[in-house]
Protein backbone atom coordinates (compact mmCIF):
# COMPACT_ATOMS: atom_id res chain seq x y z
CA UNK A 1 0.00 0.00 0.00
CA UNK A 2 1.40 3.36 -1.07
CA UNK A 3 2.16 5.68 1.84
CA UNK A 4 0.27 8.98 1.72
CA UNK A 5 2.53 12.02 1.56
CA UNK A 6 1.69 14.74 4.09
CA UNK A 7 0.86 18.17 2.58
CA UNK A 8 3.73 20.67 2.74
CA UNK A 9 2.94 24.03 4.27
CA UNK A 10 4.99 27.21 4.60
CA UNK A 11 4.56 29.70 7.42
CA UNK A 12 5.99 33.18 6.79
CA UNK A 13 5.78 34.90 10.17
CA UNK A 14 8.30 37.07 12.05
CA UNK A 15 6.71 36.58 15.49
CA UNK A 16 8.90 33.72 16.70
CA UNK A 17 6.66 32.71 19.60
CA UNK A 18 3.57 32.57 17.40
CA UNK A 19 5.51 30.74 14.72
CA UNK A 20 6.65 28.08 17.18
CA UNK A 21 3.08 27.49 18.34
CA UNK A 22 1.70 27.28 14.79
CA UNK A 23 4.47 24.97 13.56
CA UNK A 24 4.02 22.68 16.56
CA UNK A 25 0.24 22.56 16.14
CA UNK A 26 0.35 21.86 12.40
CA UNK A 27 3.14 19.33 12.72
CA UNK A 28 1.14 17.47 15.36
CA UNK A 29 -1.80 17.42 12.93
CA UNK A 30 0.38 15.62 10.38
CA UNK A 31 1.54 18.43 8.10
CA UNK A 32 5.12 19.05 6.97
CA UNK A 33 5.75 22.67 7.95
CA UNK A 34 8.59 25.00 7.01
CA UNK A 35 9.02 28.42 8.58
CA UNK A 36 10.57 31.69 7.48
CA UNK A 37 10.62 34.99 9.37
CA UNK A 38 11.48 36.95 6.22
CA UNK A 39 9.19 38.18 3.47
CA UNK A 40 12.03 38.10 0.93
CA UNK A 41 13.04 34.55 1.86
CA UNK A 42 9.40 33.46 2.04
CA UNK A 43 8.77 34.72 -1.49
CA UNK A 44 11.84 32.86 -2.76
CA UNK A 45 10.63 29.65 -1.12
CA UNK A 46 7.19 30.07 -2.68
CA UNK A 47 8.71 30.57 -6.12
CA UNK A 48 10.88 27.49 -5.65
CA UNK A 49 7.67 25.46 -5.34
CA UNK A 50 6.71 22.37 -3.40
CA UNK A 51 4.24 23.97 -0.98
CA UNK A 52 0.52 23.30 -1.20
CA UNK A 53 -0.43 26.13 1.14
CA UNK A 54 1.28 29.22 2.57
CA UNK A 55 0.35 31.12 5.73
CA UNK A 56 1.61 34.63 5.06
CA UNK A 57 1.82 37.37 7.67
CA UNK A 58 0.52 40.67 6.34
CA UNK A 59 3.23 42.79 7.94
CA UNK A 60 6.84 41.63 7.79
CA UNK A 61 9.97 43.66 8.60
CA UNK A 62 11.93 43.30 5.34
CA UNK A 63 9.18 43.00 2.73
CA UNK A 64 5.52 43.56 3.51
CA UNK A 65 3.40 40.42 3.23
CA UNK A 66 0.88 42.15 0.98
CA UNK A 67 3.71 43.05 -1.42
CA UNK A 68 4.85 39.43 -1.38
CA UNK A 69 1.29 38.35 -2.19
CA UNK A 70 1.04 40.80 -5.07
CA UNK A 71 4.40 39.82 -6.56
CA UNK A 72 4.08 36.05 -6.25
CA UNK A 73 0.38 35.37 -6.79
CA UNK A 74 0.58 34.74 -10.53
CA UNK A 75 3.51 32.35 -10.16
CA UNK A 76 2.34 30.38 -7.12
CA UNK A 77 -0.34 27.79 -7.78
CA UNK A 78 -0.99 26.81 -4.16
CA UNK A 79 -3.31 28.33 -1.59
CA UNK A 80 -2.32 31.53 0.19
CA UNK A 81 -3.83 32.46 3.55
CA UNK A 82 -3.09 35.92 4.93
CA UNK A 83 -2.54 36.33 8.66
CA UNK A 84 -3.96 39.73 9.58
CA UNK A 85 -4.28 41.98 12.63
CA UNK A 86 -7.44 41.46 14.70
CA UNK A 87 -10.46 43.46 13.50
CA UNK A 88 -8.39 45.20 10.82
CA UNK A 89 -10.79 45.35 7.86
CA UNK A 90 -8.21 47.11 5.70
CA UNK A 91 -5.80 44.18 6.03
CA UNK A 92 -8.53 41.69 5.21
CA UNK A 93 -9.69 43.57 2.14
CA UNK A 94 -6.11 44.12 0.92
CA UNK A 95 -5.42 40.41 1.20
CA UNK A 96 -8.55 39.35 -0.64
CA UNK A 97 -8.13 42.06 -3.26
CA UNK A 98 -4.55 40.86 -3.79
CA UNK A 99 -5.66 37.32 -4.54
CA UNK A 100 -5.43 35.55 -1.17
CA UNK A 101 -7.61 32.46 -0.85
CA UNK A 102 -8.52 33.24 2.74
CA UNK A 103 -7.49 35.28 5.78
CA UNK A 104 -7.19 34.47 9.46
CA UNK A 105 -7.06 37.04 12.22
CA UNK A 106 -4.55 36.99 15.04
CA UNK A 107 -4.26 35.62 17.63
CA UNK A 108 -4.70 32.35 15.77
CA UNK A 109 -6.97 29.68 17.22
CA UNK A 110 -5.37 26.27 16.48
CA UNK A 111 -8.77 24.66 15.86
CA UNK A 112 -9.89 27.38 13.46
CA UNK A 113 -6.52 27.33 11.70
CA UNK A 114 -6.68 23.57 11.16
CA UNK A 115 -10.28 23.76 9.95
CA UNK A 116 -9.48 26.49 7.43
CA UNK A 117 -6.41 24.65 6.13
CA UNK A 118 -8.26 21.35 5.72
CA UNK A 119 -11.10 23.09 3.87
CA UNK A 120 -8.79 24.97 1.55
CA UNK A 121 -6.71 21.91 0.68
CA UNK A 122 -9.78 19.88 -0.26
CA UNK A 123 -11.77 22.72 -1.84
CA UNK A 124 -11.30 21.80 -5.50
CA UNK A 125 -12.40 18.15 -5.18
CA UNK A 126 -15.40 19.20 -3.09
CA UNK A 127 -16.40 21.88 -5.57
CA UNK A 128 -16.32 19.31 -8.38
CA UNK A 129 -18.26 16.73 -6.37
CA UNK A 130 -20.96 19.23 -5.55
CA UNK A 131 -21.30 20.45 -9.12
CA UNK A 132 -24.86 19.78 -10.35
CA UNK A 133 -23.70 20.11 -13.96
CA UNK A 134 -20.86 17.63 -13.67
CA UNK A 135 -17.13 18.07 -14.06
CA UNK A 136 -16.99 18.53 -17.84
CA UNK A 137 -20.16 20.54 -18.54
CA UNK A 138 -19.54 24.08 -19.76
CA UNK A 139 -21.68 26.93 -18.49
CA UNK A 140 -22.45 29.73 -20.96
CA UNK A 141 -24.22 32.98 -20.17
CA UNK A 142 -24.22 35.23 -23.24
CA UNK A 143 -20.53 36.15 -23.74
CA UNK A 144 -19.44 34.56 -20.44
CA UNK A 145 -18.16 30.98 -20.70
CA UNK A 146 -17.13 28.90 -17.68
CA UNK A 147 -15.28 25.61 -18.16
CA UNK A 148 -15.22 23.70 -14.84
CA UNK A 149 -12.94 20.89 -16.02
CA UNK A 150 -10.29 23.32 -17.28
CA UNK A 151 -11.07 25.81 -14.50
CA UNK A 152 -11.08 28.60 -17.06
CA UNK A 153 -13.33 31.60 -17.71
CA UNK A 154 -13.64 33.64 -20.89
CA UNK A 155 -15.59 36.80 -21.75
CA UNK A 156 -16.02 37.49 -25.47
CA UNK A 157 -13.46 34.67 -26.01
CA UNK A 158 -10.90 36.55 -23.93
CA UNK A 159 -9.55 34.51 -21.02
CA UNK A 160 -10.01 36.12 -17.60
CA UNK A 161 -7.45 35.45 -14.89
CA UNK A 162 -9.09 34.47 -11.61
CA UNK A 163 -7.67 33.24 -8.33
CA UNK A 164 -8.70 29.79 -7.11
CA UNK A 165 -11.09 31.32 -4.59
CA UNK A 166 -12.66 33.62 -7.18
CA UNK A 167 -13.20 30.77 -9.64
CA UNK A 168 -14.74 28.55 -6.96
CA UNK A 169 -17.15 31.32 -5.96
CA UNK A 170 -18.10 32.12 -9.56
CA UNK A 171 -18.76 28.46 -10.34
CA UNK A 172 -20.78 28.03 -7.14
CA UNK A 173 -23.04 30.94 -8.11
CA UNK A 174 -23.27 30.08 -11.82
CA UNK A 175 -24.34 26.50 -11.10
CA UNK A 176 -27.23 27.99 -9.14
CA UNK A 177 -28.12 30.67 -11.69
CA UNK A 178 -31.59 32.10 -11.19
CA UNK A 179 -31.67 31.29 -7.47
CA UNK A 180 -30.79 33.54 -4.56
CA UNK A 181 -27.80 32.11 -2.67
CA UNK A 182 -27.25 33.27 0.90
CA UNK A 183 -23.85 34.09 2.35
CA UNK A 184 -24.29 31.16 4.72
CA UNK A 185 -24.87 28.80 1.76
CA UNK A 186 -21.68 30.08 0.15
CA UNK A 187 -19.63 29.75 3.34
CA UNK A 188 -20.94 26.23 3.95
CA UNK A 189 -20.41 25.19 0.35
CA UNK A 190 -16.92 26.58 -0.14
CA UNK A 191 -15.43 26.62 3.36
CA UNK A 192 -17.55 24.24 5.38
CA UNK A 193 -18.11 27.01 7.94
CA UNK A 194 -21.12 28.99 9.09
CA UNK A 195 -21.37 32.67 8.16
CA UNK A 196 -20.81 34.75 11.30
CA UNK A 197 -22.37 37.93 9.92
CA UNK A 198 -19.02 39.76 9.92
CA UNK A 199 -16.84 37.94 7.38
CA UNK A 200 -16.20 40.21 4.38
CA UNK A 201 -14.41 37.66 2.21
CA UNK A 202 -17.45 36.87 0.08
CA UNK A 203 -18.34 40.52 -0.54
CA UNK A 204 -14.75 41.35 -1.49
CA UNK A 205 -14.58 38.49 -3.98
CA UNK A 206 -17.94 39.39 -5.49
CA UNK A 207 -16.63 42.91 -6.03
CA UNK A 208 -13.50 41.55 -7.75
CA UNK A 209 -15.53 39.23 -9.96
CA UNK A 210 -17.78 42.07 -11.08
CA UNK A 211 -14.76 44.17 -12.05
CA UNK A 212 -12.89 41.38 -13.81
CA UNK A 213 -15.88 40.01 -15.69
CA UNK A 214 -17.77 43.24 -16.28
CA UNK A 215 -20.63 41.40 -14.62
CA UNK A 216 -22.18 44.04 -12.38
CA UNK A 217 -25.64 43.20 -13.76
CA UNK A 218 -24.95 39.47 -13.89
CA UNK A 219 -24.18 39.05 -10.18
CA UNK A 220 -26.88 40.88 -8.28
CA UNK A 221 -27.03 41.68 -4.58
CA UNK A 222 -30.38 40.78 -3.03
CA UNK A 223 -30.72 42.85 0.10
CA UNK A 224 -30.82 40.86 3.35
CA UNK A 225 -30.79 37.59 1.38
CA UNK A 226 -27.55 37.12 -0.53
CA UNK A 227 -26.58 37.02 -4.19
CA UNK A 228 -28.32 36.10 -7.44
CA UNK A 229 -26.45 35.01 -10.56
CA UNK A 230 -28.85 36.11 -13.29
CA UNK A 231 -29.74 33.82 -16.18
CA UNK A 232 -29.83 35.21 -19.70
Amino acid sequence: MKEEIAPRLLLVEDDERLAELVVASLSKAGYMVSHSASGIEGEALMRAGGFELVLLDGHLPDKDGFDVLRDVRRDFAGRIVMLTARDDDIDQVMGLEGGADDYITKPVSPRVLLARIKTLLRREPLASAQSPAGDSAELRFDVLLIKPAARSVTVDEKEIELTTAEFDLLLFLAERAGSVVSRDDIMQGLRGLEFDGLDRAIDARISRLRRKLGAAERIKTVRAQGYLFAKD
